[in-house]
């Protein structure tokens, strides 16, 4: 028809840019739209994003690419949780896993039984439940196998990877299905006069490229969707304080973990993401707390490893536009907000808006209500992920420096207030439909921050205790043989995915 979309043209490269086109050029066949993206040399990428969560192999499965193929070029290792050390309290450490807990009995959540057994001290730890927790405290890791009664069948998995070549691989893959890029940096931007949309835009060549949908991939400046259409942004400062970072990596001197480490300190937190070739090591803090010369110096003190390259800083604030999509313009990445790297949702935030993109793409007539339905989604996601990091901070014993102090009295939206509440009373957990985090993780945090549920669901006082306590110690040992017969993490990426040696060289 005549008012389909015939051009999209992206504004920015990187992992938010050549993720976008990659997955356009997938969905649409050649000669159905063109698909044309602007970067430039000059201009560096942030990087972020090189821990993932376990959504990515839906991204990977739509653009049909072979998984050990994609972690080869990306020196990428899998990933099975994110642990959480110092946060609650000076010496806690905990696992943020991926999968389940247990298995339920008669529809109730397994954590309910957990927490009756607890409560009269006979029962393991709740990660002894997890095979995910178990597999990690070991550094195994394999894929799910087809064994759908076994937990070895049900393993959930992500990746750590090289986000620039991350990027580098899905431009390959972008351009050999006919996505042209263009050389430059973006100098001014066209609106049309009658509707204020955009028209075009104009490069440091003189050079002017126009399209019908406009998707901004440029970063934090947000070329399009702010320097242009002045869309607005609604800040989280009050409940996400950090707004600096600093990247740092350096050579590995062990065989890579399958998890992410989250180190607090005394005003943020350090990661820790193992590579094949490398380790990728930052700390993320607030200024307000901490200056940036202490943030480096602590920052190089707790290194494990040679730094590889000098120190890469990045300001942030954490919030979101306050629209996504405005006029002929979709926001896709860091130009449509920010939350802090904590749950690794980076990436995931990137892929969503892809897939809502494709599920509601737009003729050129621009319906308002497939615009509204857009925005009303994406702002409903990043705040119930806004939310749960938010529970990491707020609900910590630490009383050391004036930062955690701060976290520990502030105040968080009622959304969370309620959860929290509704947990610490009754041992329940509700979601909304479209939340990103499932209830393991919830609980998972909830518990690891010592949140202690003063009751559990009541249909649990109709088993015998003994009857409870059989089928958790049936659950305990079929975890632990299931974590013996997986291979390390080391030699599954060896047999599978290793990375070329010159390639891991450069």
């Amino acid at each position: 028809m005549s008012n389909r979309i015939r051009k999209v043209l992206i504004v920015g490269g990187g992992t938010a840019g050549w993720m976008t086109a990659a997955a356009l050029a997938r969905v649409f066949p050649a000669n159905g739209c063109r698909i044309e993206l602007i970067e430039s040399d000059a201009i560096g990428t942030v990087g972020v994003g090189e821990a993932t969560i376990p959504h990515i192999g839906n991204f990977n499965r739509l653009l049909g690419i072979d998984e050990d193929d994609f972690l080869r070029h990306t020196q990428g290792t899998f990933k099975l949780g994110i642990q959480f050390v110092d946060w609650a309290r000076l010496g806690d450490c905990y696992l943020h896993p991926f999968g389940v807990y247990g298995a339920p009995m008669d529809a109730i959540p397994f954590h309910h039984y957990w927490l009756k057994l607890n409560s009269l001290k006979q029962t393991k730890p709740l990660s002894a439940y997890s095979l995910a927790c178990v597999a990690t405290a070991q550094n195994k890791f394999m894929r799910p196998v087809n064994l759908p009664k076994s937990p070895l069948g049900q393993i959930l998995y992500a990746f750590h990877l090289d986000a620039g070549r991350y990027a580098k691989y899905l431009r390959g893959y972008a351009e050999d299905r006919g996505v042209r890029r263009v050389e430059g940096k973006v100098v001014d931007v066209g609106l049309r006069p009658e509707d204020g949309y955009v028209d075009s835009v104009t490069l440091e060549n003189g050079s002017q490229l126009s399209a019908d949908l406009f998707i901004d991939c440029s970063g934090f400046r947000g070329l399009l969707i702010e320097q242009a259409l002045e869309t607005g942004y609604e800040e989280w400062s009050e409940y996400l304080p950090c707004n600096r970072a600093i990247a740092i990596p350096t050579r590995s001197n062990e065989t890579p973990r399958p998890y992410t480490r989250a180190t607090a300190h005394t005003a943020g937190w350090q990661w820790r993401i193992p590579l094949q070739h490398r380790l990728g090591n930052g700390t993320v803090y607030s200024s307000e707390f901490m200056d940036d010369d202490e943030a480096l110096q602590g920052l190089r003190e707790r290194l494990e490893g040679e730094p590889l390259a000098e120190p890469n800083r990045l300001r942030f604030t954490t919030g979101r536009r306050r629209k996504f999509w405005n006029k002929n313009v979709v926001a896709i990445g860091l130009s449509s907000g920010f939350l802090e790297p904590l749950e690794s949702t980076s990436i995931h935030l990137i892929q969503s808006g892809i897939s809502k993109l494709v599920g509601l793409f737009p003729t050129r007539g621009f319906d308002l209500g497939i615009v509204d339905t857009y925005n009303r989604q994406s702002a409903d996601e990043i705040e119930y992920i806004r939310d749960f990091l938010i529970l990491h901070y707020k609900q910590t014993e630490r009383d050391d420096s004036a930062f955690w102090n701060y976290c520990r009295t502030m105040p968080i939206p009622d959304s969370l207030a309620q959860k929290i509440e509704l947990f610490r009373s009754s041992g329940r957990l509700y979601r909304q439909e479209e939340e990103l985090f499932s209830e393991t993780s919830w609980l998972a945090v909830m518990l690891g921050q010592r949140i202690t549920p003063q009751d559990y669901h009541p249909v649990v006082d109709a088993y015998d205790v003994d009857v409870i306590g059989k089928h958790l110690a049936g659950l305990t040992e079929v975890i632990a043989r299931s974590a013996s017969e997986m291979p390390t993490h080391a030699d599954f990426i060896a047999e599978h995915c290793a990375a070329d040696p010159l390639q891991m060289a450069s």
